[in-house]
């Protein structure tokens, strides 16, 4: 097994019923010292899920007993917020928007290069490893807790999601319809609501930017 340079293993679970594409993928990720649970079917990934934690899920859809997508809409009402890639060769807007809209993060249309999907995670996980300073908030990527004056804060899943947009892109605006394609909010006056709570919550300065989006101020 190869080494990055990690404290710890990042432990990904794959679902791929494509046995020479699981394996192929499998080995890549393990030769670069990520540690690989391969399951073929959406029920054992399911019962997998339950019984260990996970850094990053990628998800084949088209597979046995119960597809991805279904997979990763139950495991987010279950409150898993695990980061998730999607691989498929289903290429259609509905399925790729459906995709984004319960929670995946990346979306990788088959064929692919199997390095493109190794890119993909080493830049997540670059991000992800990285502490995030915003006036008196800390926010550990790696963990996904939140300090604010070195007090631990606690958010509801929406309030997590929502606050992770923001805070992976200060001084950025943000339109509207992005914000609703990464989190679980389904409308612009629930948004405007979460955004009220979140910046009370956080004192965070977000600005509306009229007819554009939001921005999480710099400074």
């Amino acid at each position: 097994m190869g080494t990055t340079g990690r404290d710890t293993e990042i432990k990904i679970l794959l679902l791929e019923d494509d046995i020479d594409l699981g394996e192929t993928i499998q080995e890549m990720l393990e030769e670069e010292g990520y540690s690989v649970v391969w399951v073929k079917d959406g029920v054992e990934a399911s019962e997998v899920t339950y019984n260990q934690k996970f850094a990053l899920y990628i998800f084949d859809i088209n597979v046995p007993e119960f597809n991805g997508l279904e997979l990763l809409e139950a495991l987010r009402n279950a409150e898993d917020s695990t980061h998730t890639i999607f691989i498929s060769a289903l290429i259609d807007l509905e399925t790729i928007s459906k995709a984004f809209n319960i929670g995946a993060e990346d979306y990788i249309k088959k064929p692919f290069f199997p390095e493109e999907l190794l890119i993909r995670i080493k830049a997540k996980f670059n991000l992800y490893n990285r502490d995030i300073l915003y006036r008196d908030i800390r926010y550990i990527s790696k963990t996904g807790e939140i300090y604010k004056g070195g007090k631990f804060i606690k958010l509801s899943r929406m309030q997590m999601e929502l606050f992770e947009v923001f805070i992976k892109n200060i001084g950025k605006i943000i339109s509207k319809d992005r914000i609703l394609e990464e989190t679980s909010i389904r409308s612009f006056s629930a948004l405007r609501v979460a955004i009220t709570k979140l910046k009370q919550r956080l004192e965070l300065d977000i600005k509306n930017i009229h007819g554009v989006g939001y921005r999480l101020e710099a400074s």
